[in-house]
C-alpha cells in the first residue's frame, strides 16, 4: 500500500501531536497508508543512539523510509525563523536521495510549531520547503478554500499547518488548528492516489 511519510522533530510534544492530526488526515483517504516517524535529537557533540527511543515512541525515521514513501509531510519546531538542528542534520544527511531522484514528482507538504505567536512560522516553513524542492518534490499548502486559515487566530498558514504552542509549550492544538493539520494530510494522500 502507498504512504505517506509524516516525518517531525518535536521536543515538547506540540510538533508531535500535529504529526498525529496530520496522519488521521492520511488516513481519511482511503488506500493510502500514513507512517509516522521521527528524527533523533543532535547536540554538538553527537546524535542520540537509536536505542534511546522510547518504547511508546515512534521509530527514527531511515532512509529506505524516506525512499519508499509516496508522499512526505515534515514537521518542525521553529527555531529561530528555522526548522529546528536535528530535521536540518537528518535533511543534510539525504544527498544519495537526490542523486539518484528518488523524491522527484512525490508530493510533499511541510508545518510547524511556535513558542511565539509571531515567531517565525511561515519562514520555517519556507525552510523546510528549499531541501524538498531541491529534491525535485512537488509542493502542497493550504489552499483558501480551508475555512480554517480565514478563522484560526493562532496557527495556519497557506505555506502548510502551523501551531502557536505558547511559551511553556503547553497550549494544546486547538480545533482549527487540528482541521488545518488534517487538511493537509489529506491533501497529500489525495495527490498521492492519482499516481496509483
Amino acid at each position: 500500500m502507498p504512504y505517506v511519510l509524516v516525518l517531525y522533530y518535536s521536543r515538547t510534544g506540540a510538533t508531535a501531536a500535529m504529526a498525529s492530526q496530520i496522519a488521521r488526515g492520511v488516513q481519511l483517504e482511503s488506500g493510502v497508508e500514513a507512517r509516522v516517524r521521527t528524527v533523533p535529537a543532535v547536540t554538538a557533540e553527537t546524535v542520540t543512539p537509536a536505542e534511546d527511543i522510547p518504547a511508546e515512541g515512534p521509530l527514527y525515521c531511515d532512509e529506505e523510509d524516506l525512499r519508499r514513501c509516496s508522499g512526505l509531510v515534515l514537521g518542525s519546531p521553529t527555531r529561530f525563523g528555522n526548522m529546528a538542528a536535528p530535521m536540518k542534520h537528518f535533511i543534510d544527511q539525504t544527498s544519495g536521495l537526490w542523486l539518484s531522484g528518488a523524491l522527484v514528482d512525490k508530493p510533499a507538504a511541510v508545518f510547524t510549531s511556535t513558542s511565539s505567536l509571531h515567531g517565525g512560522q511561515e519562514s520555517t516553513l519556507l525552510t523546510m520547503a528549499l531541501p524538498l524542492l531541491h529534491h525535485g518534490m512537488i509542493l502542497m499548502g493550504l489552499p483558501y478554500s480551508e475555512k480554517g486559515l480565514t478563522a484560526t487566530t493562532s496557527g495556519g498558514t497557506p505555506y502548510g499547518a502551523s501551531h502557536w504552542a505558547g511559551e511553556g509549550g503547553d497550549r494544546p492544538v486547538d480545533a482549527t488548528e487540528s482541521e488545518l493539520c488534517r487538511a493537509l494530510g489529506k491533501r497529500v494522500a489525495r495527490w498521492v492516489k492519482r499516481d496509483v
